[in-house]
């Protein structure tokens, strides 16, 4: 209860007291999304951690504190969520990409942008390297929708860049093989970065996303301008 309060003419007067706020339920609807979203993290752990073929109905549902047959008010079966579970971790992803992008960003700094928003997810989600490798044998339509959203996206950003000028001395018709060149690029690596294959001390993140973007920008094979026909003749030379 509220303490008493004095009145100008010096009289008590005693409010009521005040009243907690009601709680508002969350609606069926909202429960539903929640254990959806709870068995849906439980198996990118699971997955993540021990692969497709150990994540047993049991697991996934124990990690996400429900009973095993709640898990079949959401799911045919173990295949149906395998075969949702890239596709909903590929639209995070994108979804990740694009709030880091601006519309005022090009050319280059767009795909450093890009690439170490992957990676942030990556470090986020740890377990997408094995669920993204392991679909194509246990979830392969999953695989391959996830890898053509992936490439018409990119290609799409592509040609955008193409018709700015911001890529030169391809045509469109080359774009398809490189969105893959890029793409298998970021996934070799993500597993670079992961395991340690090269020193870590040698390599951090940063070095890692530098060196692709100078690979992107200069090309591997890039013809550099001939040193002895730019070098200036010596006296010598000139007068022979």
């Amino acid at each position: 209860m509220c303490p008493p309060e004095t009145r100008p003419n010096g009289t008590l007067t005693v409010p009521f007291p005040r009243q907690p706020m009601a709680r508002i339920k969350p609606t069926r609807r909202e429960k539903l999304e929640d254990t959806r979203r709870a068995l849906f993290s439980s198996a990118i752990a699971v997955v993540g951690e021990e692969g497709y073929a150990a994540a047993s109905v049991t697991k996934i549902t124990a990690r996400a504190r429900v009973a095993n047959g709640t898990f079949y008010n959401y799911f045919e079966n173990r295949q149906d969520l395998f075969d949702q579970l890239l596709p909903a971790l590929g639209d995070r992803l994108l979804e990740h990409i694009r709030a880091q992008l601006d519309d005022s960003v090009t050319g280059l700094e767009r795909e450093r942008i890009r690439i170490t928003a992957y990676f942030d997810f990556c470090r986020s989600t740890p377990g997408f390297l094995r669920i993204l490798n392991e679909a194509e044998v246990f979830a392969p339509a999953a695989y391959h929708r996830h890898v053509r959203q992936f490439y018409e996206g990119y290609h799409r950003s592509l040609r955008r860049s193409l018709a700015k000028g911001e890529i030169e001395g391809f045509s469109e018709d080359d774009l398809g093989p490189i969105v893959f060149m890029l793409m298998g690029m970021r996934s070799y690596m993500t597993m670079l970065h992961k395991y340690e294959y090269i020193d870590h001390d040698a390599l951090t993140l940063e070095r890692l996303i530098a060196v692709y973007c100078k690979l992107v920008s200069q090309g591997l094979y890039r013809k550099q301008p001939d040193r002895k026909a730019s070098r200036p003749k010596s006296r010598r030379q000139a007068s022979s």
